[in-house]
Parts: C-alpha cells; sequence; structure tokens
C-alpha cells in the first residue's frame, strides 16, 4: 500500500462535510418510504448524489425477478414500476490492482404505526430523530459522507467502490437481489446497517413459517365429539418450542453468537382461529418465525420442522395441518474471522473510535445475499443502535455517522490497495 492518510487531514473533511450530512438526513427522514413507495427518496438521493458532483445511474427492477428462487413474496405484491436501485461507481485508477468493495445499504423503512410525527424530523443536539433514522438511512448518509470526503481528499484509489441504495430491504433483500442477478460484483461488500460502529462478519437467519390447522366443529357442549383447531396450534406450539432448545444447544459450535442469551429462537407472532365462543374451533391459522446460526443453513431448518412434527407430534395432528414457508426466507452467513476483508476491517476499526471486537450479528439482513449468491466476503457495519430501529424512539447520534465514515474511509485506503 503506498502511503497513509493523516488523521488530521481526514477529519478536518468530514467536518466540513457533516453539516451537509445531517440536512441530508434529515430530509429523508422526510420520506416516507414504505414499501412501494420509495420512488420520492430515491429521487431527491440521485438529485443530491448528481448535484455533488457525481454519476448516478438508476437500476430498473424487472419484474422477472418474482420469479427468482431467492425471491421473497411481499403482501400486498406491488409491481417495480418507478421503484429503482441507485449506484454511484468511483472507479479506481490501479488498472487491476487494487481490490474492488462494494457499499451497500437500503432506503425502505418500517411503517410508522401510531407513532404521529416519524415522518418529521427532530434534531436535539447531535441526535436525530424519526422513522429510518439509523435503519438505515443514517448508513444511506454514512456513504454519501464517505463519497464526499474520499473525493476531497483526492486520493485515486487503485480499487473501485460501488455504493448502492436499494429497496425493499425490510421485506426481504429483493433490491439487492436483483442488483446480484446484474452481475455486479466486486472483490468484497460491506452492508451498512445499524450496529453501534461493530464489525459483524455472520448474521444469524430467519424463516417465517405458516400453518393453517383444521379442526372438527362442534358445540362447546359436545366438546368431547369435536377437534379443536386451537388445540392442535398449541401441540404444535410446544413442538417448535422443544425445536428452540436444540437450536439454542447449536450456540455452543458458533462462537460468535456465544455472547448472546438467546442467539436462535422459535417465535409464534400470529394465532388467529375460531368462530364463536361456544363452538370448538374449526380452524386456526398461525404464523411465526426462526431464528437459525450459520452452521445451520435454511434448507435443513425447513426439514428439521417437518421432522419434528413427524416424529412427536399426535395421528390426530399429523392429518389435520398444513405447513408453508411463503414469505421471508432469509439464509444465515458467516464470513471466516481469518478472511482478509474483515480483517481489513478490523484494522481501519483499531484506527479509529469503532469497535475493533468481531462477533455475530442476531439479525439478518442483505448480508447473506452478498455471502452466498454472490460468493463475496461480507460484513455488516454501521452507526446506530437496532434496538432503536422500528420503535418509536428510533434515533442516531450524529458522531457516530462520523465514526463510521472514517472507518470505512480507513478501510477503503486498506482493501482497495492504497493509491494509484
Amino acid at each position: 500500500m503506498n502511503g497513509h492518510i493523516a488523521k488530521e487531514k481526514i477529519d478536518k473533511v468530514l467536518n466540513d462535510f457533516t453539516p451537509q450530512v445531517q440536512g441530508l438526513l434529515s430530509e429523508m427522514i422526510r420520506f416516507p418510504s414504505i414499501h412501494g413507495s420509495e420512488t420520492g427518496i430515491q429521487r431527491y438521493l440521485e438529485r443530491k448524489w448528481t448535484d455533488a458532483g457525481f454519476e448516478v445511474r438508476r437500476h430498473p427492477i424487472s419484474e422477472t425477478i418474482k420469479a427468482d428462487p431467492e425471491y421473497t413474496p411481499v403482501e400486498p405484491d406491488l409491481d417495480f414500476k418507478g421503484r429503482d436501485n441507485l449506484v454511484v461507481r468511483m472507479k479506481g485508477r490501479g488498472q487491476g490492482r487494487g481490490r474492488s468493495v462494494i457499499l451497500n445499504s437500503h432506503v425502505d423503512v418500517v411503517p410508522a404505526g401510531q407513532w404521529k410525527g416519524a415522518f418529521e424530523p427532530i434534531v436535539d443536539g447531535q441526535w436525530i430523530y424519526g422513522r429510518g433514522a439509523c435503519d438505515a438511512k443514517g448508513c444511506v448518509a454514512t456513504m454519501y459522507l464517505v463519497a464526499c470526503s474520499l473525493r476531497k481528499l483526492g486520493l485515486p484509489f487503485c480499487g473501485e467502490v460501488i455504493y448502492q441504495m436499494v429497496i425493499d430491504e425490510e421485506v426481504g433483500g429483493n433490491g439487492s437481489l436483483s442488483l446480484i442477478r446484474e452481475g455486479i460484483r466486486a472483490d468484497g461488500a460491506v452492508v451498512l446497517e445499524p450496529t453501534k460502529l461493530t464489525l459483524h462478519p455472520a448474521n444469524r437467519g430467519a424463516i417465517w413459517f405458516r400453518f393453517e390447522f383444521e379442526g372438527k366443529p362442534t358445540h362447546m357442549g359436545r366438546k368431547d365429539q369435536g377437534v379443536s383447531a386451537i388445540d392442535l396450534a398449541r401441540e404444535t406450539i410446544g413442538i417448535l418450542y422443544e425445536y428452540e432448545k436444540e437450536l439454542v444447544q447449536d450456540q455452543e459450535s458458533q462462537p460468535l453468537f456465544s455472547h448472546y442469551g438467546l442467539p436462535a429462537q422459535v417465535n409464534i407472532g400470529v394465532l388467529t382461529a375460531g368462530e364463536w365462543p361456544s363452538m370448538v374451533a374449526g380452524s386456526a391459522v398461525m404464523e411465526g418465525g426462526i431464528g437459525f446460526l450459520p452452521n445451520r443453513p435454511m434448507s435443513q431448518v425447513k426439514q428439521d420442522v417437518v421432522r419434528y412434527l413427524k416424529e412427536k407430534g399426535s395421528d390426530t395432528l399429523k392429518s389435520r395441518y398444513r405447513l408453508s414457508f411463503p414469505r421471508l426466507h432469509n439464509d444465515s452467513y458467516e464470513t471466516p474471522v481469518t478472511d482478509p476483508l474483515v480483517q481489513a476491517f478490523r484494522a481501519a476499526a483499531k484506527a479509529t473510535d469503532a469497535q475493533d471486537n468481531i462477533v455475530g450479528w442476531n439479525v439478518s439482513c442483505d448480508a447473506r445475499l452478498f455471502a452466498k449468491l454472490a460468493g463475496m466476503p461480507t460484513v455488516v457495519f454501521g452507526p446506530g443502535d437496532i434496538e432503536h430501529a422500528h420503535s418509536s424512539a428510533e434515533k442516531v447520534h450524529l458522531s457516530e455517522i462520523v465514526v463510521a465514515a472514517e472507518t470505512l474511509i480507513r478501510f477503503i485506503e486498506k482493501w482497495c490497495g492504497g493509491v494509484a
């Protein structure tokens, strides 16, 4: 590597751009960019990056993506017209000598629910509040700060830096999937999510299940002659919780996740059943999710659930349920701690105020797509705390955005091969 950027030089450039980034993030929060409503924020970001002197390219998402085996079905099933990903490329000058990297984050957010004023940003000192402040518009703002700062520093790195602003992350990752299917690749990927400036080279996976139970409705006075769909659901819940114990025992072979009390889990999120208080429930629908570690692929989790029901379920249950996995299906992933990308990022973190420890993340995100489908070493990193995400107190501290940007600059300096 040729040279090392002086800290004082980086600090000055970051400080110069920080007020712009605060304004950018506040404006992004104003866009209610829930699933299906991302066009406004993407056009805004396109203008901002273009006005800053970058070449921005829209990447439309083809409707054919819905036939992809990795596509996540979404309700409601909207089309992708006008709902583009954005990509900005900073070309390297190394003529093949420098490694390239993708920086990826998402502009879509979860609905605000009862949170009034969620899309009106509040700035309190260096805290910025609003839906998406940390998940993940603060991360998008970080990428903008990195790009502007690198250009201002004027260092022509050998390797290319590719900035991606995608949609559909919150509903399963279809935006990133589309870019991967287009063939966009790099020598590594950093997916920006709110990790409290901690480096995560592994994520647990998450898959949603749906059970449909068929009971035999009768009057409660003839309860013994009926079959309660609620009782079938209750039996199934017990079986699933037994499976959860097996998942938790597996964490002993996954040291990156040992600091979590419950790194893998089974959750029952929705249960609807019955028609009348004095009637044995004739039908029930139960939906939930399973979180699992990288040592157990998603295909095995599906097989495990079927096996548990077959081995532990009553004869009545076995003939009266239908199981499907129709929606979220995020696989787990792990990039080895010894991988050069992980080590380069850790070295960058040690040079800043970021966390230089390496742990797994018990959250799923788009990282697994880059790791498993594109075959790229991948890490997750970013400003903000996941505990604030999806909450009525969502926020991010501006200083964390600055530290995240400094860490990424240091990482790019190492990973992309110095200067040409």
